[in-house]
C-alpha cells in the first residue's frame, strides 16, 4: 500500500510530506482548495501525462515521490524481482517534471520509460474517477468489466495471442495469393533469362582475361610478323644489333687500356649485349609458341557478341554479368520459396483456427458464468443505493462467427430495469444522471472485491447521491477499505464520517504566492469538519451534535 506521498513545487503545493495508512481515508475541503492537485500528483507519479505548467511558479522543477509498502502486493513484487529492481518489501515511485515539459521516471533509483511506469504502478494502484460512469456506456468498457471480473485475463490473452499470430498468416497468405499470378509471369522472365546468362559459364568468366586472347589472336599476324622482323634485326642478320654491340665492346676494350674513363662504358654495352640477346632469344620462344587458330578466334568472336548483347540488355558492364546471374537466381528462388510458403501457411491456418475455437468457447462460458454472478450482486447493490425496484443484467451474446476476432466472439451489453414491469434496456437510455452514477459505484465497489489491488482511489465517484444513500456509499467504501488502502475524495459528510482517518485540505493566501497544506485530522477537528460539510457557512450547536453523532455511529460499525 500507499505509505508516504511526497511532493515538492506541483502546482499550488509548495511541499508536501503526507504519511498514510491502511483503510479508508477521506480528502476534503473547500471547493479550489487544491484536492484534484493531489491527485494530479497521484497520476503523474503512476505513469500520467507530463505537462510544464504543473511546476510551481518561479521553480525549476516539479517532483513527486511515493513510498509503498509492497507486503500486500505480491505481483509487484514479483514484477521488480523480474527486472531486477527489488529492494525487499519497499518501493519508491519518483517523477521529475522539467521547464521544458520532458519527465523522468524512476523505480527504486532505477530510470525507467513511462510504459514500464504505468505497467507497474497497476500493480500497486487502481484510480476511479469521477467520470466512471461515462466509460461504462461503452461496450468496450463493458466487456473488460465481465473479464476483469471473472479474473479471464489469462485466457483472454492466450486468445489474442492466437488471434495475432492467425491475423498476421491470414495477411501474409492473402497477399501472397494477391500477387501469385504476377510472380508467374515473373518466374518465366526470370528462367528465360537465367537460361540466357548460363550460356557463358559464368561461374569461369573472366572478361578481361576473354578480351585479351581474343585481342592476340585477331592481330596474330601482325605479331607473328614484326616479331620475327625484330628477331632478325636484333639477332640473325649479319648487321644485327647484337653483333654491332658486340664488336663495339672488343674495341672499347682496346682503347681502355689507354682511358681508363672507357671501362664503364663497356661495362655497360657489356649488359646491353647480354640483355639484347636474352630479349630476341624470348621473342623467338613466344613466336614460336603462336598459333593462328581461327577456329578459336570466330568462337571468341561469338562469345564476345553475346557478352556485349546480355550487358546491354540488361544495362550493366560486362563484368557485373556474374553479379546479374546471382541476383536473378535468388530472384527466382524467392519467388519459388513463395509458392511454398503459400502452402505453409495455408497448412498453418486450420490448427490456429482450431486452436481459437476452442479458446473462444472456453472464454464465452467463463464469461457468461461471471455475467450471472455479476448481474446478481450488482443488482442486490443498486437496490442498496437507493433503486429498491432496479434490476442489472449482464447480457453476454455470443455472435455468429466465421473467422477469429480480437476479444472473443462475446458482445456485452449492460441493461437495466429501474422499475416493475418494464423491460430492461440499455444502461445509456434507461438511467437518469443520479441512477448512473449510482449503477457506475456499484460496478466500481462490486468488482473491487476480487481485486488484488492495494490500493484504491475513489475521485467524487459519489457525486450526485445524498442523504441515506450516501451513508450506504461511505459504508460500502469502509468495508472496502477493510482489507486494503481505500482513497476517497468527497464533498459528502456522510461518506466522511465513514473514515478510518480524514485529510483535510486547505489554501494559504498569506504568501506572495497560494499554496496548499494536507494535515491528518484529529476527533474533534473531524467533528467540526463534518459539521462544515452539513451546515455550511453557520455552524450551530444542533450541527456539530449531529456531526458528533455521525462520527460515533461510524466508529461503532
Amino acid at each position: 500500500m500507499l505509505i508516504n506521498l511526497t511532493i515538492n513545487d506541483l502546482a499550488v503545493v509548495k511541499t508536501l510530506d503526507l504519511d498514510l495508512h491502511k483503510g479508508m481515508s477521506v480528502l476534503t475541503g473547500e471547493t479550489g482548495a487544491g484536492k484534484s492537485i493531489l491527485l494530479t500528483a497521484l497520476g503523474l507519479a503512476l505513469g500520467g501525462r507530463a505537462d510544464a505548467g504543473y511546476i510551481r511558479p518561479h521553480c525549476k522543477r516539479a517532483e513527486v515521490n511515493l513510498h509503498f509498502d509492497l507486503s500486500d502486493a505480491p505481483a509487484a513484487q514479483q514484477w521488480l524481482q523480474e527486472q531486477d529492481m527489488d529492494d525487499e518489501q519497499a518501493c519508491i515511485i519518483r517523477r521529475v517534471v522539467s521547464q521544458d515539459g520532458r519527465s523522468k521516471a524512476f523505480i527504486n533509483n532505477a530510470a525507467v520509460n513511462l510504459q514500464t511506469l504505468q505497467t507497474f504502478s497497476a500493480k500497486l494502484v487502481e484510480i476511479h474517477g469521477q467520470h466512471a460512469h461515462l466509460t461504462l456506456l461503452n461496450a468496450g468498457e463493458q466487456l473488460r468489466v465481465v473479464d476483469d471480473f471473472a479474473k479471464n485475463q489469462v485466457l483472454l490473452e492466450a486468445l489474442n495471442a492466437c488471434y495475432q499470430t492467425w491475423l498476421k498468416a491470414s495477411k501474409e497468405s492473402a497477399h501472397l495469393k494477391k500477387t501469385s499470378a504476377a510472380s508467374s509471369a515473373r518466374e518465366e522472365v526470370l528462367l528465360y533469362q537465367i537460361e540466357e546468362l548460363q550460356q557463358l559459364d559464368l561461374a569461369q568468366f573472366d572478361y578481361q582475361a576473354l578480351t585479351e586472347e581474343h585481342s592476340r589472336l585477331a592481330n596474330f599476324q601482325e605479331i607473328f610478323d614484326t616479331g620475327n622482323k625484330l628477331v632478325e634485326q636484333l639477332y640473325d642478320a649479319p648487321s644485327a644489333v647484337v653483333s654491332v654491340i658486340n664488336q663495339g665492346v672488343t674495341e672499347l676494350t682496346q682503347l681502355a687500356r689507354f682511358a681508363s674513363e672507357l671501362t664503364d662504358i663497356v661495362q655497360l654495352l657489356t649488359e646491353a649485349h647480354l640483355q639484347t640477346e636474352e630479349a630476341a632469344k624470348q621473342l623467338r620462344r613466344f613466336l614460336d609458341s603462336q598459333d593462328a587458330d581461327p577456329a578459336r578466334l570466330e568462337m571468341l568472336d561469338k562469345q564476345l557478341a553475346l557478352v556485349h548483347n546480355l550487358s546491354r540488355k540488361h544495362h550493366i558492364t560486362p563484368e557485373e554479368l556474374p553479379a546479374q546471374l546471382q541476383q536473378l537466381e535468388q530472384e527466382l528462388r524467392a519467388l519459388t520459396h513463395g509458392s511454398e510458403r503459400i502452402a505453409g501457411l495455408e497448412q498453418s491456418l486450420a490448427p490456429l483456427i482450431e486452436q481459437y475455437t476452442l479458446l473462444a468457447t472456453q472464454l464465452s462460458s467463463r464469461r457468461h458464468q461471471g455475467a450471472a454472478l455479476l448481474s446478481q450482486q450488482i443488482s442486490l447493490m443498486i437496490k442498496e443505493l437507493g433503486m429498491p425496484q432496479g434490476e442489472f443484467i449482464v447480457d453476454v451474446t455470443t455472435l455468429e462467427h466465421h473467422v477469429p476476432k480480437l476479444s472473443g466472439w462475446d458482445a456485452v451489453t449492460f441493461l437495466v430495469s429501474a422499475n416493475p414491469g418494464l423491460p430492461p434496456k440499455p444502461l445509456a437510455k434507461v438511467a437518469s444522471g443520479g441512477e448512473l452514477s449510482r449503477i457506475s459505484l456499484a460496478i466500481q465497489v462490486t468488482t473491487s472485491h476480487d481485486k488484488s489491488t492495494p490500493t484504491m482511489i475513489f475521485d467524487e465517484v459519489d457525486s450526485g447521491i445524498g442523504g441515506g444513500i450516501a451513508e450506504i456509499v461511505g459504508q460500502k467504501l469502509r468495508a472496502l477499505g477493510s482489507d486494503r488502502q481505500v482513497l476517497c475524495v468527497t464533498h459528502l459528510p456522510q461518506v466522511a464520517a465513514q473514515a478510518h482517518q480524514h485529510l483535510y485540505v486547505e489554501k494559504n493566501h498569506q504568501a506572495e504566492i497560494t499554496t496548499s497544506h494536507v494535515r491528518l485530522l484529529s476527533l474533534p477537528e473531524r467533528i467540526d469538519e463534518t459539521a462544515r460539510m452539513l451546515g455550511g457557512v453557520t455552524i450551530t450547536a444542533n450541527t456539530l451534535a449531529h456531526a458528533t453523532e455521525m462520527l460515533v455511529h461510524s466508529s461503532s460499525n
